[in-house]
């Protein structure tokens, strides 16, 4: 099963201060899980799109206004969602930010 992990935390936070993944991504490609990872430029260079009927409305900054932001994501394939759980937990954003986790749908 793939998972994709959303990793974030509040804007300014520890967690967005961390550099690199404190060997968490050499860890899961050793084991074989990770499928791929970004990480994502600042909120403040978001631009969010909307179409509503033949008009294109774009508005700058991210989607969601709020002080918790995605900063980047990874891609994991395996067996279940307690494992994706286990491999969310061993990340050090996890200690400081978050860690969403959602199913992919399969093709």
């Amino acid at each position: 099963m793939r998972y994709l992990l959303m990793i974030g935390g509040e804007e300014g936070s520890e967690a967005e201060k961390l550099e690199g993944c404190g060997g968490w991504t050499e860890r899961m490609e050793r084991r074989g899980v990770l499928r791929s990872g970004v990480a994502l430029r600042p909120p403040d260079e978001a631009v969010t799109v909307r179409v509503r009927g033949d008009e294109v409305l774009r508005s700058d900054g991210p989607f969601a206004e709020t002080k918790e932001q995605i900063g980047g994501f990874c891609v994991i394939e395996c067996a279940d969602l307690d494992e994706a759980v286990e491999i969310a937990a061993d990340h050090p954003v996890a200690e400081l930010g978050l860690i969403e986790i959602r199913p992919l749908v399969d093709s």
